[in-house]
Parts: structure tokens; sequence; C-alpha cells
């Protein structure tokens, strides 16, 4: 019968030789999955079609177009919410691709905890893998 510590032993070098190909294969493909995550740019368009927001990889607003029809009916408040939940949905796209680039080499949950900076999750999810419980 197998003890714990053996137990414990084979996940921890079951899990390092996941992390050794992890790292084989982010050296092989890394460069080029950031260099392509880098230059996600997503574009989007408010409902009403009057405002048009370009965010970057990390949702950064790019550019911000807002059409002359605006001037027709006032509305600074409605501006703001319509700019707001453009350049929400723009980041929610660009968050969503870059996921998609980093699939091949990292889960998408590690990745989502990684992009909204949830240590918890990430500490919890590596203490998952090392103990072979994943």
């Amino acid at each position: 019968m197998e003890s714990f510590g053996e137990r414990d032993s084979a996940g921890l070098q079951a899990y390092a030789d996941e992390l050794r190909a992890t790292f084989m294969q982010l050296q092989d493909k890394g460069a080029e999955l950031h260099t392509k995550a880098k230059s996600v740019q997503v574009t989007a368009t408010s409902r009403d079609g009057l405002v048009t927001v370009t965010v970057g990889a990390r949702g950064e607003l790019v550019r911000l177009d807002i059409d002359p029809r605006i001037y027709r009916r006032p509305d600074a408040r409605g501006l703001a919410d319509a700019i707001a939940e453009t350049i929400h949905r723009a980041t929610a796209e660009a968050r969503a691709q870059i996921i998609e680039i980093f699939e091949p080499l990292i889960p998408v949950e590690q990745m989502r905890a990684h992009l909204d900076g949830d240590l918890e999750t990430v500490m919890n999810q590596l203490a998952d893998q090392m103990s072979g419980k994943r």
C-alpha cells in the first residue's frame, strides 16, 4: 500500500513534469503569444450608434469617437453612461481574446484569476495542482 508521503511525492513529481512541459511550451510559443496578445484591440459601438471606442489588450482606451448627432439631444449623463458601457463591453471582449490566445498554455480559469488579480484563487489553484487535486 502506498503511503501518504509517496502519494505527495508522486503528485509533486507529476506537477513538476507538467510545469516543465508548460515552461518548454512557453519558451517555444511565449514570445509569439505575447506579441499577439499585445496587439489585441477591440472596437465597440454604443447601442445608439453614437459612441465608438477602441480599447487595447488591457482595456486601456485607445480611441474614442463621438458622433456629432449627439448634440441633437444634449444629455451629459446619457453620454457618459454610453461611453462607460461601451468601454466595458470592449474591455470584456479584449479580455476574452487574451484568454483565448493563452488557452493552449494556461487553463482558462487560471488565466481569468491572473487577469482579475485574484491572488487567493491563483494560490488555491497552485496548491490544488501541487496536491494533485485538479
